[in-house]
């Protein structure tokens, strides 16, 4: 869009590099809060390149955009556009690239990867989706200005979640955006998966995290951490999560790719 994005390349001083990995950022960071989440990733062999979308950081503004915590059809052009960029560098991957993201740079992740084989394993912390996160909030809301309990009780599911489209749909038309579900880019995923989520988020509860979980295919992992509030993962088990991540990229991202999951 004629936007100047920022971003941080981090080299690993290792003889051999293992893998290069994109560092999608959480809602109003910047690209230097992805230092406390890949320091060990950057000691252990690995690339990384965390970049700051439209509006965030020292990144270009668009004045039509005014970014939130959902996932845009503007955030996902900002990570392809960064995706593009790793594929681009003379010292380009030819394996591809992993993919780390939190909260709704995890959420974007998933988006970007479901269509790209470029991207072969992802692991996120504190993602969410449109419709497992919005239906929960909607049953619970007319729980609390609704006195009619038994109405309550027979309303399907279903009907709340084509509500909140529709109150979706009409958001996104007054704000020139498009959000694109998060729900079907993570079903068609179909790469080795960890999710990470803090057992005491209040904002993305835990079962709101497994709805979305349960839609993605083998192989998947699910860390819950006991006590964690929304994306505190990594202050609550900081040694446990680092290791868990490196683990998980020198695993998926270290082998040469599956032609197999490479063409889907």
């Amino acid at each position: 869009d004629g936007l100047a994005l920022r971003g941080s390349y981090y080299k690993t001083t290792v003889p051999v590099r293992k893998g290069v990995i994109l560092f999608g950022l959480e809602y109003g960071s910047d690209r230097w809060a992805a230092r406390q989440y890949t320091e060990k990733l950057v000691a252990a062999g690995f690339d990384i390149f965390a970049f700051e979308p439209r509006n965030m950081g020292e990144s270009d503004k668009d004045p039509a955009y005014e970014p939130l915590q959902w996932v845009t059809d503007k955030d996902v052009s900002d990570m392809k556009s960064a995706l593009q960029y790793l594929k681009n560098r003379p010292d380009a991957d030819e394996k591809g690239v992993g993919l780390f993201g939190v909260s709704k740079g995890g959420s974007t992740g998933y988006v970007v990867a479901s269509t790209d084989p470029t991207v072969r394993c992802v692991a996120t912390d504190g993602a969410y989706a449109t419709y497992t996160t919005v239906v929960p909030y909607m049953q619970r809301w007319v729980k609390i200005y609704s006195d009619r309990k038994l109405l309550q009780r027979i309303v399907p599911t279903w009907f709340y979640g084509l509500v909140g489209i529709t109150g979706l749909n009409r958001v996104a038309r007054e704000r020139g955006v498009n959000y694109p579900s998060v729900e079907k880019a993570i079903a068609r995923l179909k790469r080795p998966l960890l999710m990470i989520h803090g057992e005491g988020d209040v904002y993305i509860k835990p079962e709101m995290a497994k709805a979305l979980f349960d839609r993605a295919a083998e192989p998947k992992e699910f860390w819950l951490v006991p006590k964690a509030k929304h994306n505190q993962a990594i202050a609550v088990a900081e040694a446990e999560y680092h290791a868990r991540v490196v683990a998980f990229f020198e695993k998926h991202l270290t082998v040469p790719a599956n032609p197999q999951t490479a063409s889907t």
